[in-house]
C-alpha cells in the first residue's frame, strides 16, 4: 500500500472544515482542507449561537473572534408577534456553557477561522474543488481540479466532507434524500438600520412571525457597524416575485419592524438575494473513509440559527472519533457520531417542526412563562440541543405537546 500524502483530507474551509482541521492538527496530524472557492466569499447564516463558543475555544480560534471589532456581541433571542414580543436571555438558562456569542458576517467570520487553522500548520488549498472519491481500496482518492487548471489526485487515510451547501460528497455518492421539511424560500438583503428605537435590543436576534402568514418569519440580526441582516423565510406561492419588492411587504406588514425600521436605508453596497429549496438529509452520515459534517450532511432551517453550532458540534465529534481511530483504537462510527450528532439534530427539528405547525409559536409567545421553563427553551435556543438532561431534549417532542396542549392556541394581538 502506498503512503497517504495526508492522514486527513477535509472538503470545504468553512466553519466545520476550520474547527475540525484544527483539532486534528492539534492531535497531531497531517491535514490537508481542499476549498473551492477563495476567501473571503458571502455565505448566509451570521447568527451564531453561544454553544459555539465552546467548539471555537477548544480549537484555538476564540481570541481571534472577540478581537473582530464588526461582530454584535449576542446574548439572546427575541420574538415579535402584533404586539407581542418576548425574550429569551441566554445567560440564564438549564445547561451549563457560555451564554453569550456573537452576530457576524459570515464572509470575515468564516476567513478568520481558516486562518487561523492555517497559522496553526494545516495546509488550506483555495481554489481547489473535489470532482471525484474514491473510497474502493485501502485509502481514500480525490480527484482535485484547481481554478488554475491543474488536475491531480489526493489520498488520504480518511475524508471529512465540511463543504456545506456544496454537498460534494453526497452528490458524488449518491447519498442526498429529501427533507421531511416542505420547500421554503427566503428573501434577504443587509440594511443599514439606523435603529434608535428603545423597543430594540441590538444584543439579541429578531425573529418576527407575519401578523397574517404564520407560517412566514421575518429575521433581523444586527452587525456591530449600523448594518443588519434582514430576511423573510416562507412557502415559494406566498413569496412569489422580486425579491426587494417581496421583503419590504412582508417586513412594512409587521409593527415592530416598521416601528424600528422608520429609518433604515436599503440601497447599499449589499444585494437582493434568494434562495429556496435549502432543507437537506442524506442516506448516511459515514461511510468507508469518510463522515459528513454539518450541512453537507442535513440542513433543516435557519428560524433558530442553528446550522453553525450543527456544523461545529459535528466537526469536535468526528476529530475526536478519527483521532481515535487513526491512532488504531476501535471505533463505531454509527454509535459514537451519527447517533450522538442526530440527539440535538431530532431535538432542533422537533422545534423547527413546531415553529412551523404553530404549536412551538404558541409556547414561545404565551404570556406568564414559568422561569423554569424559560430557562430550558433558552438552553435550546442557544445551541445546547444535546444536554440530554435537559427534558426539553431527552423529550423533546413529548415536554413541546403537553406544554403547547397547557398553553393553547394563540390569536395574534
Amino acid at each position: 500500500m502506498s503512503a497517504p500524502q495526508f492522514d486527513v483530507a477535509v472538503i470545504g474551509a468553512g466553519p466545520a472544515g476550520s474547527v475540525a482541521s484544527a483539532l486534528l492538527h492539534k492531535t497531531g496530524y497531517k491535514v490537508c482542507v481542499l476549498e473551492k472557492q477563495h476567501f473571503p466569499r458571502f455565505v448566509i447564516g451570521e447568527s451564531l449561537l453561544p454553544h459555539c463558543m465552546e467548539m471555537l475555544e477548544e480549537a484555538g480560534f476564540a481570541d481571534a473572534v472577540h478581537a473582530e471589532p464588526s461582530f454584535q456581541f449576542k446574548n439572546g433571542a427575541a420574538f415579535s408577534w402584533g404586539s407581542r414580543y418576548t425574550e429569551f436571555d441566554f445567560t440564564d438558562k438549564f445547561s451549563d456553557g457560555p451564554g453569550t456569542v456573537y452576530q457576524v458576517r459570515r464572509g470575515i467570520f468564516d476567513k478568520i477561522l481558516i486562518d487561523e487553522a492555517a497559522k496553526q500548520g494545516v495546509e488550506v488549498r483555495f481554489g481547489h474543488g473535489v470532482t471525484a472519491f474514491d473510497n474502493s481500496g485501502d485509502l481514500a482518492r480525490l480527484s482535485v481540479e484547481a481554478d488554475t487548471g491543474e488536475s491531480y489526485e489526493l489520498t488520504a487515510k480518511f475524508v471529512l466532507d465540511a463543504s456545506g451547501y456544496g454537498r460534494v460528497l453526497p452528490r458524488l455518492l449518491d447519498l442526498e434524500t429529501p427533507s421531511h421539511l416542505p420547500p421554503r424560500q427566503a428573501h434577504f438583503t443587509h440594511i443599514d438600520d439606523n435603529i434608535t428605537h428603545p423597543k430594540f435590543d441590538r444584543s439579541k436576534i429578531l425573529i418576527t412571525t407575519h401578523p397574517q402568514h404564520r407560517d412566514v418569519w421575518i429575521w433581523l440580526i444586527p452587525f456591530g457597524d449600523n448594518r443588519c441582516s434582514i430576511g423573510v423565510v416562507g412557502t415559494p406561492d406566498v413569496l412569489a416575485g422580486e425579491s426587494e419588492t417581496v421583503l419590504k411587504k412582508f417586513v412594512y406588514e409587521c409593527p415592530m419592524l416598521k416601528e424600528i425600521l422608520d429609518k433604515a436605508v436599503w440601497e447599499n453596497d449589499f444585494p437582493f438575494r434568494s434562495i429556496q429549496g435549502y432543507s437537506a438529509n442524506v442516506k448516511s452520515l459515514h461511510g468507508k473513509h469518510f463522515a459528513l459534517l454539518g450541512n453537507a450532511a442535513e440542513f433543516l432551517d435557519p428560524v433558530f440559527s442553528s446550522g453553525v453550532t450543527i456544523a461545529l458540534h459535528s466537526a469536535k465529534l468526528a476529530a475526536d472519533l478519527l483521532a481515535k481511530q487513526l491512532e488504531g483504537g476501535a471505533v463505531d462510527w454509527d454509535a459514537e457520531f451519527a447517533k450522538p450528532l442526530m440527539i440535538g439534530v431530532n431535538a432542533f427539528r422537533t422545534y423547527v417542526d413546531g415553529w412551523y405547525d404553530f404549536r412551538f409559536q404558541n409556547v414561545v409567545y404565551a404570556p406568564n412563562r414559568s422561569p423554569e421553563i424559560s430557562r430550558m427553551i433558552s438552553s435550546i435556543l442557544a445551541g445546547y440541543a444535546w444536554d440530554t438532561e435537559n427534558p426539553f431534549v431527552a423529550k423533546s417532542e413529548q415536554r413541546l405537546s403537553t406544554l403547547a396542549a397547557l398553553v393553547g392556541d394563540l390569536k395574534i394581538e
